[in-house]
């Protein structure tokens, strides 16, 4: 019985899916895609996809994931500029490791920023999941930037973030979306995995 419910809500949070929805899920999981194979359109992609989520979000009370969505756009440009034209002389940027000293400025920017938006999502808006929409948001603005310079801790944030999205947005009712960060999380661990190798081939033929 408890299967069978579960299953009815499932299709009918389906059925309740919207085409603004639907359309930021396709497009994100080809932005995502793109940034496993490192290909640079993974910025165009994502942006068409972080626009639609930053009203997405803010229609269901994510107010802390509306925030990170309008960073995602400014980063994707950033990002886009970088991927491009970040490395020496203006040329493609290499996957490179953050290393030990920026691991810990990577972990302390995570903490503070977690600590500001649980300050701020408790006691400024009506978010009823403020611990966890936090959480997600500060793994995610590390992530993105991480990602625009091609950092391979980058996966780490997307990893741990995606896998705490997948619960977050079906409590919501925002199903399509919840499949998205299961198959986001499955592609973050594929991303590891391949930008590992191509770190490794990169630093044979330097």
């Amino acid at each position: 019985m408890v299967v069978l419910d579960v299953l009815e809500t499932l299709l009918q949070n389906i059925t309740n899916t919207t085409l603004i929805e639907a359309i930021a899920v396709t497009f994100g999981l080809i932005s995502v895609w793109f940034e496993k194979k490192e290909n640079i359109l993974v910025y165009p992609t994502g942006i068409v996809s972080v626009v639609l989520y930053i009203y997405i979000t803010w229609r269901v009370g994510l107010f802390a994931d509306m925030g990170i969505n309008a960073f995602y756009f400014v980063m994707s440009i950033y990002g886009w500029y970088m991927w491009a034209r970040g490395g020496k002389g203006g040329t493609r940027l290499p996957i490179t490791y953050s290393g030990l000293r920026g691991n810990l400025i990577n972990i302390a920017i995570l903490v503070a920023g977690y600590f500001l938006l649980w300050f701020i999502l408790s006691d400024y808006t009506n978010s009823d999941v403020p611990v966890w929409d936090a959480m997600t948001t500060s793994l995610f603005a590390v992530g993105m930037y991480l990602m625009a310079l091609k950092k391979m801790e980058n996966w780490i944030a997307w990893m741990i973030g995606n896998f705490i999205s997948i619960p977050l947005y079906a409590y919501k009712g925002l199903v399509f979306t919840s499949l998205q960060f299961t198959i986001f999380f499955i592609i973050a661990v594929l991303g590891w995995v391949e930008w590992r190798k191509r770190y490794r081939k990169e630093v044979t033929y330097a």
